[in-house]
This record gives structure tokens, C-alpha cells and sequence, in this order.
């Protein structure tokens, strides 16, 4: 139930924060827009410290890690595969532009306007 109650109060720090936004039209834009950071980091802080938050955060720090053990490609990889996608695209769009050329052509054949 603790849980709950947390859960519901940080999504009432997120409408007081957007309400706040609301709230003062006439401030400068940048109090509106840090009065809606501080609904939302509250919301954060608060949420974090329940059942459902604790594990949130435990599996973004799991994925923060899993993310570190990728094997990024290089530079000289990255531009070799980027040219090879291009020149595949340019193949297929060859190809398509053919097949709907010869298709055209078939119909208008077929319906008598062509020769």
C-alpha cells in the first residue's frame, strides 16, 4: 500500500508541476519551464524510492552496464557498411525503376495504346 501511496504522489508532483507551468503565465518562460523539471525530478526522487522504482533502477543500472559491453564498429567499418547500403539502394532503386518500366510498358501493350 506504501507503494501505491508513493507512486500516486509522484504523479501528483507531475501535475503540480505542469499546473505550475499554467500557473505562472505571466513569469519568464524559464521559471514555467522549471517549475515542470521540478514536478518531474521530485516525481523521480519520490517514485525511486518505492518497491516498483527501486527495480526500475536497478534494471536501467543493469542495462547502463550491458551497454558498456557492446562492441561498437570502427570508423573505417562504419563508412565501408554506410557504402554498402547505398550502393544496394541505388541496385534496388535500377531494379524497381526496370521492373516498373517493362510493367507499364505490358499494360499499355495489353490495352492497346502502345507498340
Amino acid at each position: 500500500m506504501a507503494d501505491k501511496i508513493k507512486l500516486l504522489v509522484a504523479v501528483m508532483l507531475v501535475i503540480a508541476g505542469v499546473a505550475g507551468f499554467y500557473f505562472f503565465a505571466d513569469a519568464p518562460t524559464v521559471v514555467r519551464v522549471l517549475s515542470v523539471i521540478a514536478g518531474v525530478v521530485l516525481a523521480g526522487l519520490v517514485a525511486g524510492t518505492s518497491g516498483p522504482g527501486k527495480r526500475f533502477f536497478g534494471f536501467a543500472l543493469d542495462a547502463r552496464d550491458e551497454a558498456k559491453k557492446v562492441v561498437w564498429p570502427t570508423r573505417k567499418e562504419t563508412v565501408q557498411m554506410t557504402g554498402v547500403v547505398m550502393a544496394f539502394v541505388v541496385v534496388m532503386a535500377l531494379f524497381l525503376w526496370a521492373v516498373d518500366s517493362i510493367l507499364g510498358w505490358l499494360v499499355k501493350l495489353a490495352m492497346g495504346q502502345g507498340g
